[in-house]
């Protein structure tokens, strides 16, 4: 991909031609000592304080930014808490042990509370609870992390918690335009926290990412390709006009790119609302495609061709779970990578099982 490509992507640079269109989004640049805390960076590597005997290539430790407000998803250590009274030991600690060690964590934890107080206030504008991304990403693959397993904040430290503990967000301030096949050093990019107003009520089957090629749209894939629904059998032939509308009335005019992909998100009522872009190529997962096909001259190429709109059409469609350490929409899965052969064996078993699976009986 291109640099440009690539920087057309960011949420800060789509979402102001797309708000009408798109859920409300707040935005506020990161200061560098934010970054730095997310890369796991000294904070003012330059201090006359800093420790001189410090190995630098030890991991840093993760600590949460001190909150001026108090709130912590996660226990901190606490002064004056016997451990004997906790533990069945003979083993006996003194309180200022504790004390000490309460105060040496609170002295090495960080503390942004300019960016915790402008945080707030946009999380108690957005209703109470905010999804959070940065210019690419959102830290998907720390979920796990919180406390009910979703991307869900409602507080900075829950903003700080996910994005300190993501590979997608490491990647994006490390990697992303380096990645560029026409990247310059010089290149730099200012990075944004974008907090999306939550919705507990969206449903993950009515997600799609769209493929646009040469300008023109040539696939439609399910989102959530890890679960079956039924709903999607009956309304495939509805939604699919929906998309090719929006993308023809919507995104097509005002998009700059010629190859991209784009998420939707398709109402109750027929609406369909922009979520993402994202740049074409095998940094982004082709879900229920491949890049090889994509970019095939077969597919796509020919002017009035029909969009392909793929949904898993049954349980022996669904996809595993790519439950790794690396962000979802970051694995390799070019061309002889080890997850493109692990696909294509996983494609092969499905098309089999679908083959020998007795048809239901019509009477």
């Amino acid at each position: 991909m291109r640099e440009e490509e690539l920087l057309r992507c960011q949420i800060q640079e789509w979402y102001p031609i797309f708000k009408p269109y798109s859920i409300r989004t707040l935005f506020h640049p990161l200061p560098d000592s934010f970054l730095r805390y997310l890369l796991g960076l000294p904070l003012n590597p330059s201090s006359p304080h800093a420790d001189p005997d410090a190995d630098a290539d030890a991991p840093p430790p993760f600590l949460l930014p001190l909150s001026v407000s108090g709130r912590d998803p996660l226990p901190r250590p606490t002064a004056h808490l016997d451990p004997v009274s906790l533990l069945d030991s003979q083993t006996s600690f003194s309180s200022s042990d504790d004390d000490d060690a309460a105060e040496a964590s609170a002295a090495a934890a960080p503390s942004f509370p300019d960016l915790e107080a402008a945080v707030e206030r946009s999380i108690a504008a957005l209703g109470a609870a905010a999804f959070p991304k940065l210019n690419w990403s959102a830290p998907k693959d720390a979920a796990w992390i919180s406390a009910d397993g979703t991307l869900r904040c409602t507080s900075f430290a829950d903003v700080a918690l996910l994005l300190r503990s993501s590979d997608a967000i490491a990647h994006d301030l490390s990697h992303a335009l380096p990645s560029c096949r026409d990247n310059e050093r010089s290149s730099t990019t200012t990075f944004y926290l974008a907090l999306r107003k939550w919705y507990p009520s969206l449903r993950p089957e009515m997600e799609f990412r769209c493929f646009v090629r040469r300008r023109r749209l040539v696939g439609i894939s399910q989102r959530e390709v890890t679960g079956f629904y039924p709903v999607l059998l009956d309304r495939r032939h509805e939604i699919q006009p929906l998309i090719e509308a929006f993308f023809a009335e919507v995104v097509n005019p005002r998009f700059g790119s010629e190859d991209y992909t784009f998420d939707v998100y398709v109402t109750g009522d027929g609406r369909v609302k922009l979520l993402d872009f994202n740049p074409w190529g095998v940094f982004t997962l082709p879900l229920l495609f491949s890049w090889e096909e994509l970019e095939g001259e077969g597919f796509g190429g020919e002017e009035g061709r029909a969009v392909e709109f793929r949904i898993v059409e049954s349980q022996c469609g669904v996809r595993p779970g790519l439950k790794t350490a690396v962000p979802y929409d970051y694995l390799d899965t070019s061309e002889g990578s080890g997850w493109d052969q692990f696909l294509k064996k996983a494609d092969e078993e499905i098309r089999r099982q679908a083959q020998t699976t007795p048809a239901p009986d019509a009477g």
